[in-house]
């Protein structure tokens, strides 16, 4: 065996894809008995949805070159009508990207997100790193005087990373930012990274791949201990073991910290694996008999600053036949949400979509709930995060391979970290790395 893979989400399948073009004999281990990962989809009320990841935008080459390969049908997010804000205990209706604010917060968060975008620029995607060892959090607090305008920016960056911003180390945020190319592509539906869906789910791209590969791919064996030899690695799973030249490991920070690995990693790969947790993130899928909003004239997109529902879109099937609305519950919301039971969870979600569309919104024909916290091969969305201080201590060890070991996974991406497309960017960097080896 040339190369072991753990992990058969979009970048292992993906690694799987390249190496084995390239004539190497592979095989992609997997804990779940599904391939996918964080890309979930199932049928709900006769039409397919996606209780996973599901959105993506311009300029993500590679996920549109894999959709065109595999003959996958996609369609634009619905966008028209007046957006929602919702900001201490005031609602908002506007269009385009910032609400109707004062003056002084107008100005604040102007300000803000110039500054914003001048660290973002002066990020190095090759070697990350990270101009102060501080949170977003503390940042604002430092350089964004108004409340209100702080606020926006905390609901927005809660929704797009499942954190606080008190969680949420500036590093982090400006390098997610520059592999985006820039903040408001995160948080945009039209001309962002919501743009685009898949019409049969997004899951599709990872059957895809994996009906490729065939029998290369194992479901059903999660890895327990990586030995690195001086010959090859050794890889022990649930159902044995196998040898193979090199392994990839496509996991999470999360996932990847429950693996052992003799002989211990070098200090600064455990430290990233250790100080990566990933954030907190619930959807819920809520059909409808009519698309209500849009009959308001609303989009369906409304951000709370607080409460159990952090954001809502419309998400309704790509022919309009099951109206649907997605709320994502995200950071200390959903956490709370969490120790509730489920009736509970229900009605909490239920009456917040009720204060934002009025009683039309309490009547809905189904309700799924998908909480990646409690996944046990997931432990969490949408992405692992380096704390405070990490990256300026140990940024360079981020893809660095640990000798006979490579690292993938949208972590780990130099372009649209935490999407798809960051999957397979980090899935031909490790096919790169074993070529050259």
């Amino acid at each position: 065996m040339d190369v072991a893979i753990v992990g058969a989400g979009v970048a292992g399948l993906r690694a799987a894809q390249l190496l084995a073009a390239d004539g190497r004999d592979v095989v992609v281990l997997e804990a779940r008995d599904r391939v996918g990962g964080r890309l979930l989809s199932q049928d709900i009320g006769g039409a397919r949805f996606d209780v996973g990841g599901q959105w993506i935008g311009p300029g993500q080459r590679r996920v549109w070159a894999l959709t065109r390969s595999l003959g996958l049908d996609t369609f634009d997010t619905h966008t028209e009508g007046d957006r929602l804000m919702w900001v201490r205990g005031r609602a908002r209706r506007y269009r385009g990207t910032i609400p109707k604010l004062d003056p002084l917060s107008l100005l604040a968060l102007h300000h803000a997100m110039g500054r914003m975008e001048k660290m973002r620029a002066r990020i190095s995607l090759e070697r990350p790193d990270e101009p102060e060892a501080t949170t977003l959090d503390a940042w604002q607090r430092a350089h964004v005087p108004s409340g209100v305008a702080r606020d926006l920016v905390e609901a927005a960056m809660r929704v797009v990373f499942g954190v606080e911003a008190r969680e949420l180390s500036l590093a982090s945020f400006l390098t997610y930012a520059q592999s985006a190319g820039g903040v408001l592509p995160l948080i945009e539906s039209e001309e962002g990274n919501q743009q685009t869906r898949f019409r049969d789910g997004a899951q599709r791209l990872a059957f895809g791949m994996a009906e490729r590969l065939g029998d290369a791919v194992r479901l059903g064996c999660p890895v327990r201990r990586v030995h690195v030899g001086d010959e090859g690695v050794t890889v022990v799973h649930d159902g044995g073991e196998l040898r193979a030249r090199r392994v990839v490991m496509a996991l999470p920070p999360a996932l990847a910290r429950r693996v052992v690995f003799e002989p211990a990693l070098p200090p600064a790969r455990r430290r990233l694996i250790d100080r990566m947790p990933t954030g907190a993130t619930t959807k819920h899928l809520l059909l409808y008999e009519r698309p209500f909003w849009r009959e308001e004239g609303l989009s369906g997109e409304v951000v709370f600053d607080e409460g159990p529902v952090s954001v809502t879109m419309d998400n309704t099937s790509f022919d309009d036949s099951r109206p649907c609305l997605v709320a994502f519950s995200v950071a200390q919301p959903a956490r709370e949400l969490s120790c509730l039971p489920e009736r509970e969870r229900e009605r909490r979600v239920v009456r917040r979509l009720v204060d934002a569309f009025g009683s039309k919104a309490a009547g809905f024909t189904h309700h799924v709930e998908r909480e990646w916290a409690r996944e046990r091969w997931s432990r969490g969305c949408p992405v692992g995060l380096a704390q405070a201080g990490l990256l300026r201590e140990h940024g360079d060890a981020l893809r660095a391979p640990s000798g006979r070991i490579h690292w993938a996974g949208t972590e780990t991406a130099r372009e649209h970290q935490g999407f798809i497309e960051g999957a397979l960017e980090s899935a031909e960097r490790v096919a790169e790395e074993i070529r050259d080896a």
